[in-house]
C-alpha cells in the first residue's frame, strides 16, 4: 500500500478510510459518554481506551508488509521508521496521552453535544501553533474562523447552567468545560508538531510510515495513561465498577472493548484519508460530522439542546467553512504560482539564443 498503489486500490482504501473515520469520529464520543452515563467513573481508564487499541494497527501493517514484499522482493524492510522520527513520535505520543486525559475528563462532566463544540476550537489553536512552529501565515479566513470559534465557545461559557447534566455540580461542570478547552488547545499544538516532524523527517511519507507513526504514538499515549491508571488503582476498581454498572457486568466489558476499537477506527481513518487524499479532506470530514455527533447524543442521551447551543454550533460550522475555504483558495493559488514558474522556465529553455 505504498506510493505505487494503483488507482482502484487507492479509491477502495479512501472509501474504507472515510467510513472508518466517520464511525470513529461519531462513535468515539458517544460510546465514551455512554460509559460515564451508565455508571462509569474511571477517567484514567476512559483516557487509556482512546489509544489502548493500538495493537489493531498491526493488522494493516502486516497487510502492507506482504503487499510491499510482492513488489520489492525478500529485501523488503520490516520497519521504515528512522530513529529521529521514532523519538519525535514518542514525545508526541506522551502529549497525546495527556490530551486523552483532558478529553476524557471533559466528556465525563459535559454533554456530548456541548463537548464536541468546545473541542472544535482546536482549529483556532492549530492555526496559532502552526504559525509559531511551521511558519504558516494567518489569512483573513483563518482569523475569521478563530473569532467565530472563540465567540461560539463564549456563548456556551455564558450559559453553563442551561444544559448541565442532572446531579452535576456547577463547579464540576465548569471544570469539565475548562479541561475540554485545554484538550482542544493541546490537540491544536500536537497537529503542527506532527506536521513539523514530517518536514524534518527527511524520508518519504508512505502509508506504512504513517501506520508506524500511529502505532508508536498510540503506544506511548497508552503508556502515559497506564501510569495514571496504576496510581489511581483503576485496574483493581474495574471488577467492582463492572458489577455495579447499570447495563450489567457483561455489557460493561462490551462498552469498554468497543470504546478502544472505535477510537482506533478514528486514527486509522485519518491516516488513510491523509495518504489517499489530503489532511484538509480529513479535517473537512471531521468538521462536517460535528452536527451528526451532536444529534446522535441528543437522541441517545436525551441531552438538552437550548438555543445558545444551536448558535454556538452554527458559529463553529461557519468558522470551519471559512477556514477550509481559505485553505483551499490558498492551495489553488500556490499551485497556480508553481505552474506559472514551470511555464516560464520551459519558455526560457526553448527560447533561441541570439548571438551578440
Amino acid at each position: 500500500m505504498e506510493a505505487q498503489l494503483n488507482s482502484t486500490l487507492r479509491k477502495i482504501l479512501l472509501v474504507l478510510s472515510c467510513f472508518m473515520l466517520a464511525i470513529g469520529n461519531c462513535g468515539g464520543p458517544i460510546i465514551m459518554r455512554l460509559y460515564f452515563v451508565k455508571g462509569g467513573k474511571r477517567i484514567w481508564l476512559s483516557s487509556w481506551l482512546e489509544t489502548g487499541g493500538w495493537p489493531i494497527t498491526f493488522i494493516p501493517l502486516t497487510i502492507s508488509y506482504f503487499h510491499r514484499r510482492k513488489t520489492e522482493g525478500p529485501n523488503t524492510k520490516l520497519i521504515q521508521m528512522k530513529c529521529p522520527v521514532f523519538i519525535a513520535t514518542a514525545v508526541i505520543g506522551l502529549l497525546t496521552g495527556l490530551d486523552d486525559y483532558l478529553y476524557a475528563y471533559g466528556f465525563a462532566r459535559l454533554p456530548v453535544s456541548t463537548a464536541t463544540i468546545i473541542v472544535a476550537t482546536h482549529l483556532g489553536f492549530t492555526a496559532f501553533f502552526a504559525f509559531l512552529l511551521v511558519k504558516q501565515k494567518f489569512t483573513a479566513y483563518s482569523v475569521n474562523a478563530i473569532v467565530l470559534l472563540s465567540v461560539g465557545s463564549g456563548v456556551l461559557a455564558m450559559h453553563t447552567s442551561s444544559d448541565r447534566p442532572k446531579g452535576e455540580s456547577t463547579k464540576l461542570y465548569v471544570l469539565g468545560f475548562i479541561m475540554t478547552l485545554a484538550a482542544a488547545a493541546l490537540y491544536g499544538l500536537v497537529l503542527p508538531m506532527v506536521e513539523l516532524m514530517y518536514i524534518k523527517a527527511k524520508q518519504a511519507i508512505t502509508y506504512t510510515l504513517l501506520l508506524e507513526i500511529n502505532l508508536v504514538m498510540c503506544f506511548f499515549a497508552t503508556v502515559f495513561c497506564t501510569v495514571g491508571m496504576l496510581v489511581n488503582r483503576d485496574f483493581q476498581a474495574m471488577p467492582r465498577e463492572a458489577k455495579a454498572y447499570e447495563l450489567g457486568e457483561a455489557k460493561y466489558y462490551v462498552v469498554v472493548t468497543w470504546n478502544a476499537i472505535i477510537w482506533q477506527f478514528f486514527f486509522l481513518g485519518v491516516i488513510g484519508v491523509i495518504f489517499c487524499a489530503s489532511s484538509l479532506l480529513s479535517a473537512i470530514i471531521i468538521a462536517s460530522l460535528l452536527p451528526v455527533t451532536g444529534a446522535i447524543a441528543v437522541v441517545a442521551f436525551d441531552e438538552k439542546f437550548p438555543p445558545e447551543k444551536g448558535v454556538a454550533l452554527f458559529l463553529s460550522l461557519w468558522g470551519f467553512v471559512s477556514y477550509f475555504y481559505g485553505a483551499i483558495k490558498h492551495k489553488r493559488l500556490k499551485e497556480e504560482i508553481e505552474d506559472h514558474k514551470i511555464n516560464q522556465s520551459q519558455a526560457t529553455e526553448m527560447s533561441p539564443i541570439v548571438a551578440p
